[in-house]
Parts: structure tokens; C-alpha cells; sequence
């Protein structure tokens, strides 16, 4: 059982800090009410900026990055091995979808992807947030951003740059979430019905 308690920790304690709902978090300390209500009724940045608070959104960001990101390197610093480190931050990105604190049902995850990708391999996480820049820029819609990214990162994290086999499948099994859980912004991008950044949805 000792062997694997690092392990079970890890993978817990990854869970538990992925499941802390920012975004829902600073608009209540803010006093606008229940995210959930407001626009697509996500708790992530993106919902966050519909209620025309930059830096709300903004703190949801770091947050929702930043508690991936603590959650691999709070692993690696313990147990300086790669697989439970990304344990860890996978632990941390299934938190952030389904937290146990809103019945499970919760954002749909690229801040925490990315805030995993910068602490598993600066390398990955840098390019995987280069490419949402250039293609929110160049279309100005924060899902197709995402998957976008998200499609690229397994293949970034295997080429130019080997980043080591749990890291690729860590990006393929972060990427595939992604896209389930953008489900409805592919449909609506289809159709040409989707949102742009910093549109207010009603």
C-alpha cells in the first residue's frame, strides 16, 4: 500500500484542487450572483468576460490555469516522477469538469489544460497557447481557440520536442475531453451561430 500511496495522493489531491470553481467563486465575491445564470452558464474565463468584468475573467484564468499547474508540480516536487506528475494534472483537468462541489457538472477546461501543459513542459504549454492567441486573433472565437490547440498539443508534445510518453498521452487524453466537452460550440460553429470573444450571450 506504501508504494502506492503517492500515487492515490496525487491523483486525489489533484482532483480536489481542480474542482475549486473560480469562476464561480470571484463573481459571487464580486456580487454579480451565480455565473451559471449568466450567458452560456459555464464557470470558465470565457463566460466569466460575458459579464463585462475583464479582470473577473481574468482571475478566473490564472485560477483555473494555475491550480493545474499546482497540481503537477506539487507532484513531481513530491515524488519527482513524470507519470504521477501527470496523474496529477489529469486528476486536476477531470477535477475541473466534474466537480464534486457542483454535482459534477463543470467548465469546459482549456485554462486548466493549458495551466497543465506549462507545468508538465514549458515548451508545450507555450506553443499550445501561442496557437489559441493566433487563431483567436485571426477569428476572434475562443472555442475554435481551444480545439484548435488542444487538437495540436499531443502532436507538439511527440514533435519537435520529445516530451515523453506520459506527457503525449496525457495532451491526446486532455485533448479528447476538450472536445467532448466543446461539444455544443462545434455544433453552433457549424451552423455559424457561435459567440465571438467578448460577444455577450443572452
Amino acid at each position: 500500500m506504501g508504494a502506492f500511496l503517492p500515487w492515490v495522493l496525487s491523483v486525489l489531491g489533484g482532483y480536489l484542487l481542480g474542482s475549486i470553481p473560480f469562476g464561480l467563486v470571484v463573481t459571487r465575491m464580486a456580487g454579480l450572483g451565480d455565473i451559471r445564470q449568466i450567458g452560456s452558464g459555464n464557470i470558465g474565463a470565457t463566460n466569466v468576460l460575458r459579464t463585462g468584468r475583464k479582470d473577473l475573467a481574468l482571475a478566473t484564468l490564472i485560477g483555473d490555469a494555475g491550480k493545474g499547474g499546482a497540481a503537477v508540480l506539487a507532484a513531481w516536487f513530491v515524488t519527482h516522477d513524470q507519470t504521477i506528475a501527470c496523474l496529477a494534472g489529469g486528476a486536476a483537468f477531470l477535477g475541473h469538469l466534474f466537480p464534486v462541489w457542483l454535482k459534477f457538472k463543470g467548465g469546459k477546461g482549456f485554462a486548466t489544460f493549458l495551466g497543465v501543459l506549462f507545468a508538465v513542459d514549458w515548451r508545450l504549454g507555450m506553443t499550445a497557447g501561442a496557437t489559441w492567441l493566433i487563431v483567436a486573433g485571426i477569428g476572434r472565437y475562443s472555442s475554435l481557440s481551444a480545439l484548435t490547440a488542444a487538437a495540436l498539443a499531443p502532436l507538439f508534445a511527440f514533435w519537435p520536442w520529445h516530451s515523453g510518453y506520459p506527457v503525449i498521452w496525457l495532451a491526446l487524453f486532455m485533448a479528447i475531453l476538450v472536445f467532448v466537452r466543446h461539444h455544443q460550440n462545434i455544433t453552433r460553429l457549424l451552423k455559424g451561430d457561435e459567440p465571438k470573444i467578448g460577444a455577450k450571450k443572452a
